[in-house]
C-alpha cells in the first residue's frame, strides 16, 4: 500500500485522537461517583427494607398493646362489679361470699399480671419506635448523599461527553484527510491491537510495541520509498516514519 508521507503522518494525529477518545470512554465508565452512587443506593435500599420490617414490628406490638390493655380493662371491670356486689351487703350466704372474695383476689392477681404484660409491650414499643426513628434518619441521610453523588456523577459525565464530542469532531475532520484504503487498514488494525493501529518509528523503536527494530528491519524500511506504508514486524501496526526515526537518508524526507 502506498500513501503520501503527509497522509501517513496524519495517522499519528488520528491515533492521538482515538487514544484520547478511548481514555475518555474509560473515564466515563470508571468515574468514582458511579461506584459511590451504587453503594449509597444499596445502603438506602437496605435501610428501606429494615425500616419496613421495623414498622411492621411496631404495628404488631401496637396490636399486642391494645389487646393487653383491653384484657386489663375487662379484668378491672369485672373486679369492680364484684367489689360493688361485695360492698352492697346483699350477699348473706357464707359460701357465696367466700367464693366472691376469692374471685376478687384472683382477678387482682390476673390484673397485675396483665399490667406487667402491658408494661413489657410498651417497653418493646418504645424500643421499636427508637429503631424506626434511627432507621428513618439513616435512610434520609443515605438518600440525600445518593442524590448529591448522582448530581456530581452526572456533571462529570456531561463534561466527559462534551470532551468526547469535541474530540470526535476533530477525529472526523482528520480522518477525512486520510486516503480511504489507508484509513480502512488503520481502523482494522486498531480494532485488532488494543486501540492502537499506527505508531511512530522513533530512534529505531516502534512506538506501538516499544521494541527496538533490528538492523535488518531498519535497512528494509530505509530501502522503501517514502510513500510506502510499512508495518512493524513484531506488532504488525503501521509504522509512521518521523524525523526522529533513526533511519537517515531519503526515508525520512
Amino acid at each position: 500500500m502506498k500513501a503520501e508521507p503527509a497522509a501517513q503522518a496524519r495517522l499519528l494525529h488520528l491515533q492521538e485522537l482515538d487514544s484520547e477518545l478511548q481514555l475518555l470512554a474509560h473515564r466515563a465508565r470508571t468515574l468514582p461517583e458511579i461506584a459511590e452512587a451504587a453503594g449509597l443506593k444499596e445502603r438506602a435500599d437496605r435501610l428501606e427494607t429494615d425500616l419496613i420490617a421495623a414498622q411492621t414490628k411496631v404495628s404488631d406490638v401496637e396490636r399486642q398493646q391494645r389487646k393487653a390493655e383491653s384484657d386489663v380493662d375487662q379484668v378491672r371491670s369485672r373486679a369492680d362489679r364484684d367489689a360493688k356486689r361485695l360492698e352492697s351487703g346483699q350477699i348473706s350466704n357464707a359460701k357465696e361470699l367466700q367464693n366472691l372474695q376469692s374471685e376478687i383476689a384472683s382477678l387482682g392477681r390476673r390484673q397485675a399480671e396483665l399490667e406487667e404484660v402491658v408494661l413489657e409491650v410498651m417497653e418493646r414499643a418504645e424500643a421499636l419506635d427508637a429503631t424506626v426513628a434511627r432507621l428513618t434518619a439513616e435512610r434520609e441521610e443515605a438518600v440525600a448523599e445518593h442524590t448529591a453523588v448522582v448530581a456530581r456523577r452526572d456533571t462529570a459525565a456531561a463534561e466527559i461527553q462534551w470532551d468526547r464530542t469535541r474530540v470526535a469532531q476533530d477525529r472526523e475532520r482528520v480522518a477525512g484527510e486520510i486516503p480511504a484504503d489507508l484509513l480502512a487498514l488503520y481502523d482494522k488494525l486498531r480494532a485488532q491491537y488494543d486501540g492502537i493501529g499506527a505508531a511512530p518509528l522513533r530512534y529505531g523503536r516502534c512506538g506501538g510495541c516499544k521494541l527496538a527494530l533490528s538492523t535488518v528491519e531498519l535497512n528494509e524500511i530505509r530501502a522503501h520509498a517514502a510513500d510506502e506504508v510499512v508495518r512493524c514486524e513484531d506488532c504488525r501496526r503501521i509504522l509512521v516514519r518521523t524525523e526522529e526515526s533513526g533511519l537517515g537518508g531519503r526515508a525520512e524526507q
